[in-house]
C-alpha cells in the first residue's frame, strides 16, 4: 500500500516552471516527506515543456529531473503526468495547437507524433532515476473531448482507445517496464456519450487510476457526512474492477480531496478519515494520492473557491487537521495494516456493451446502480461491482473471491 500527495508547490502552484527555485521545493518535499508519504505526483505545465511542436526545452526536462532527484533524496518516488493539459479548472493547450493553428489533440497525425515524442522524452530523462515511477499520460485530458467543455476536440471511442495506446507505447519506449497508466476524469464512469470509456481505464496502461470528487453530485445528494459521499471514492474502486480483465488489477486512487462548502472545512478531517479508510477496505488497491500538498495562494486569481483549500497544509506550511488525519493514518497502517479481504456479495451493473458501456450513466450520483450500490454500503454490506456480462461466470466470480450476486432490483 501506497500513501502519496499530488505535490502543489507553495510558491507560484504549477506556475513555479517558469521561476524554479529547488529550495522552495525542498521546503515543501521536507513536509509531505515528514507527514510519512512516500510518493508524490508531479505536473509539468505542457506549453512550458513543449511550446513548440519540435521543441521540448532541455532547460525545463532538467528541471524536472532536479525535482525528481529532490524528491528522491527525501525518499519520496515520483510519478509524472506529462500533458497538462487541464489542471483546476485551468487549461494549458501550447500555442500550436490553438486558434490559427487549431488542431484536433486526438487525431490529428502531427499533434499525435509530437504528443508521443514529448512523452517518450520526459520517461527517457527519467528511466534510469530509481525514485522514478513511471509516467501518467495527462491529468483528466480527456475533458478536452467533449461536453462540457467549450472548445472540445471531438473523437469517437475508438480513436480515443488509439490515442490512449499510441501515448503509452511512447511512455513504454522511453522508460521500459515502468507502470504507465493514464487518468480520466468521472465523465468516464458516468456518461453514456463520452468517448472515453470504462474499458479503456480499467485495461489500458500498468494500472487504473480513480479520481473520486464529490462534488459531482454525491455531496450535494448525500450530504457531506452521507454514506455515498464517504463511500465514493470505495465505490469508484469498485466500480473500475467490472470492466478489468485481469480480476487482481491494482486500482490507483489518484486524485482525492475535500472540497469547500460541499465538505465543510470543520468536517474536512473526519471526511479524510473515511474516505481513505474506506479505500483502504477495498482489494487490489495500489495506494491512495490526495489532492493535494499544499493550498494555493490565494495572491493567485480567478480559481475557483474550493480550489484555495484543498492542501494537507497551508500555504505558508502550517500542518492542517487532515494531515494530521493522513499522517496517523500512515502510522496505524505500517505498524497493523493488511491487505483488505475479496468483498463476497457483487452488484451487478447493465451498462450496456461491454466497450461502450452506453448506459454508464446508472452508475452516476442518482442513478439506479449507484444509489443500490450505496444502499448495500449503508447496512454495512460491502460489495463489489460485477458487469451484467460476467455474473454468471463462475470462474470470473470465483476469481474474485464473489460468492454471492445481486442485482438492482433485489436491492430495491
Amino acid at each position: 500500500m501506497r500513501f502519496g500527495v499530488n505535490y502543489t508547490p507553495t510558491r507560484g502552484w504549477f506556475h513555479h516552471w517558469l521561476d524554479f527555485d529547488l529550495d522552495d521545493i525542498r521546503a515543501d518535499l521536507d513536509q509531505i516527506a515528514a507527514l510519512g508519504l512516500d510518493h508524490i505526483r508531479v505536473f509539468p505545465l505542457w506549453p512550458v515543456f513543449q511550446p513548440n511542436r519540435t521543441l521540448i526545452r532541455p532547460k525545463a526536462v532538467e528541471q524536472l529531473i532536479r525535482l525528481v532527484d529532490a524528491a528522491g533524496e527525501r525518499g519520496l518516488d515520483v510519478n509524472v503526468d506529462g500533458l497538462q493539459g487541464h489542471l483546476s479548472s485551468f487549461d494549458f493547450l501550447p500555442a500550436w495547437t490553438t486558434t490559427w493553428h487549431r488542431r484536433n489533440l486526438f487525431t490529428d497525425p502531427d499533434v499525435v507524433e509530437a504528443q508521443a515524442e514529448y512523452l517518450r522524452v520526459l520517461a527517457a530523462a527519467l528511466a534510469d532515476r530509481p525514485h522514478f515511477l513511471g509516467m501518467t499520460v495527462g491529468n483528466e485530458i480527456n475533458q478536452f473531448s467533449g461536453d462540457p467543455h467549450p472548445d472540445p476536440d471531438r473523437v469517437d471511442p475508438v480513436q480515443a482507445g488509439h490515442w490512449l495506446r499510441r501515448m503509452l507505447d511512447a511512455c513504454e519506449k522511453g522508460a521500459p517496464g515502468r507502470p504507465h497508466l493514464h487518468a480520466s476524469y468521472d465523465a468516464a464512469w458516468y456518461d453514456g456519450a463520452h468517448p472515453f470509456t470504462p474499458a479503456h481505464s480499467a485495461r489500458l496502461g500498468a494500472m487504473t487510476a480513480v479520481h473520486s470528487w464529490v462534488f459531482d453530485g454525491t455531496a450535494q445528494r448525500h450530504g457531506h457526512a452521507g454514506t455515498a459521499t464517504e463511500q465514493h471514492a470505495a465505490y469508484l474502486i469498485e466500480l473500475s474492477k467490472a470492466w478489468a480483465v485481469d480480476p487482481a488489477r491494482p486500482v490507483w486512487l489518484q486524485e482525492v480531496g475535500a472540497p469547500a462548502p460541499h465538505i465543510p472545512p470543520g468536517h474536512a478531517a473526519a471526511f479524510t478519515e473515511a474516505t481513505v479508510r474506506n479505500a483502504l477496505d477495498c482489494p487490489d488497491v495500489w495506494g491512495v494520492t490526495w489532492w493535494c500538498s499544499h493550498d494555493v495562494d490565494r495572491a493567485l486569481a480567478d480559481f475557483p473557491e474550493l480550489e484555495y483549500g484543498l492542501g494537507l497544509f497551508t500555504n505558508d506550511r502550517r500542518i492542517k487537521p487532515a494531515g494530521e488525519v493522513i499522517a496517523r493514518i500512515i502510522r496505524t497502517w505500517l505498524e497493523s495494516g493488511r491487505p483488505a479481504e475479496p468483498r463476497r456479495t457483487a452488484l451487478v451493473v447493465d451498462a450496456g456493451a461491454e466497450e461502450e458501456a452506453p448506459y454508464r450513466s446508472v452508475c452516476s450520483p442518482g442513478g439506479a446502480y449507484f444509489e443500490a450500490w450505496m444502499r448495500l454500503a449503508s447496512r454495512g454490506v460491502r460489495a463489489a461491482s460485477v458487469l451484467s456480462q460476467r455474473a454468471g461466470d463462475a470462474e470470473y466470480l470465483a476469481g474474485r473471491g464473489v460468492t454471492e450476486v445481486l442485482t438492482v432490483d433485489q436491492v430495491r
